[in-house]
């Protein structure tokens, strides 16, 4: 008897301390703070559920914010290094997550999916609960919208702080690029999506066309959605012939081919793929193999320069290297690097041509990479199969288009023979036209204002 009414006693206090730590999380008194201290300065949280060092875009609304004097606490994955202008800022805070669970090969993904979601939703929840104070704002990249729409929803409710979502693409259709069309998975991931969506107090959209798509079936979303495009940073900049050479020998000090690169006869083209099925590296491949055997008129040859991470790098690096040890490429060679922020944005500056593969999944998103090309004043060959290309390339004045390898070969043997110097010439103008508005002066317009620090 004794025992039992002991155990009685033991699953009361613990149901009541659970009771006290939820109520602690959820309506203490840190749901109250910012009301306490609205005459401070703007503070926001600024979440990527992903590698700070490759999340651009976040990381200049970080910037913006502490330019501005707001606080910012910066939270994602620090797998890569940031930007140093973010690290060295006395307004960010990087308030890192831990690594996300990586998948065994013997797990199949069904299993693996759901606790890699329930990791990040404690490590998450957690986070924004106790690691960080509230704040005015946070802020979101989506996607990924598993776990973090949910998280952040629930967590800004509680602490009385206002949600800003930034939409890059759809969680859903990146998904159903990799499962298929008809998986549960995707059917659910869709319906999440659409429903968390709506819980944002003001949203952010990469193109016009993604903004009129959210005000729509199935997304109906009705509170404020503001269009910000992608612009370069101050880091991206057009470089001379002289500037030119002084970067490519400090990138690249010991290349055999950067003395014919920097006299013009080799071309230098330039390529950042994150190697996932959604950039279709084939393309690229097939393209410079035409290339490569074409009859007729010799081709200058070409020092391409591929940069990123991901995971069919080395499968793709596999065929390279048999194409070319079986001579199949001719005066072309395929390089691979991963260099520093400002090692790739001089690397820009000094390509002759910018190469985008990447494929919409959703129509209606967009590449920061050519954002960034057009800032350094490189010309562009980029995928345009979705409805929203014509918002970032003008089709012969800033780059060319293409959804074919044969096509992508034909623009190639266009711009890069020494007759087509005069159309690179003119792509080149209309890359540094194109770049000119900056990220601070498209910023300032838009986003600024709805933070109060205009």
């Amino acid at each position: 008897m004794r025992e039992l009414e002991f155990s009685h006693v033991v699953t009361i206090i613990g149901t009541i301390l659970t009771a006290i730590w939820l109520g602690y999380i959820f309506f203490g008194p840190e749901k109250y703070l910012y009301a306490k201290s609205k005459k401070k300065r703007v503070s926001v949280q600024v979440l990527v559920l992903g590698d700070l060092g490759r999340s651009p875009r976040m990381t200049y609304h970080a910037l913006s914010i502490a330019k501005h004097g707001g606080r910012v606490d910066l939270i994602g994955y620090l797998e890569t290094t940031p930007y140093s202008e973010v690290l060295d800022h006395p307004n960010i805070k990087i308030r890192p997550l831990p690594p996300p669970p990586k998948r065994p090969q013997s797990v199949p993904f069904i299993i693996f999916g759901p606790w890699k979601v329930l990791v990040q939703t404690y490590h998450l929840t957690w986070l924004l609960a106790y690691g960080v104070k509230p704040s005015r704002w946070l802020l979101v990249q989506n996607p990924p919208s598993i776990p973090t729409l949910m998280i952040a929803s629930i967590i800004c409710y509680m602490r009385n702080t206002a949600l800003m979502i930034d939409w890059h693409n759809y969680g859903w259709t990146i998904l159903a690029g990799t499962r298929g069309a008809n998986h549960p998975l995707v059917s659910i991931s869709k319906l999440y999506e659409c429903f968390f969506g709506r819980f944002g107090s003001y949203n952010l959209t990469v193109t016009d066309a993604m903004g009129r798509q959210l005000r729509e079936e199935p997304y109906n979303i009705t509170s404020t959605i503001q269009t910000v495009h992608d612009r370069p940073a101050a880091i991206f900049q057009p470089r001379d012939s002289s500037a030119r050479r002084a970067a490519l020998t400090k990138i690249f000090p010991n290349h055999k081919l950067m003395p014919a690169v920097i006299d013009g006869n080799i071309r230098l083209l330039v390529s950042s793929t994150s190697w996932t099925p959604d950039e279709d590296f084939s393309i690229l491949l097939d393209a410079l193999l035409q290339y490569a055997n074409t009859e007729g008129p010799t081709l200058p040859p070409l020092l391409v320069i591929i940069t990123g991470k991901g995971p069919q790098k080395a499968m793709y690096l596999e065929q390279i290297a048999s194409l070319m040890e079986a001579g199949r490429l001719p005066n072309i060679t395929i390089e691979t690097a991963f260099l520093p922020f400002q090692d790739y944005a001089d690397l820009l500056s000094c390509a002759d041509l910018g190469v985008c593969l990447h494929k919409s999944s959703s129509g209606v998103d967009l590449p920061m990479k050519v954002v960034d090309m057009f800032g350094a004043g490189l010309p562009v060959a980029a995928y345009s199969g979705y409805e929203s290309f014509s918002e970032l390339v003008r089709e012969g004045e800033s780059g060319r288009g293409f959804e074919t390898a044969q096509e992508l070969a034909d623009v190639l043997r266009q711009v890069l023979r020494d007759e087509g110097k005069a159309e690179l010439e003119t792509l080149r103008k209309g890359a540094i036209k194109e770049g000119s508005r900056r990220w601070d002066e498209e910023w300032d317009a838009t986003v600024a204002p709805v933070l109060s620090l205009a």
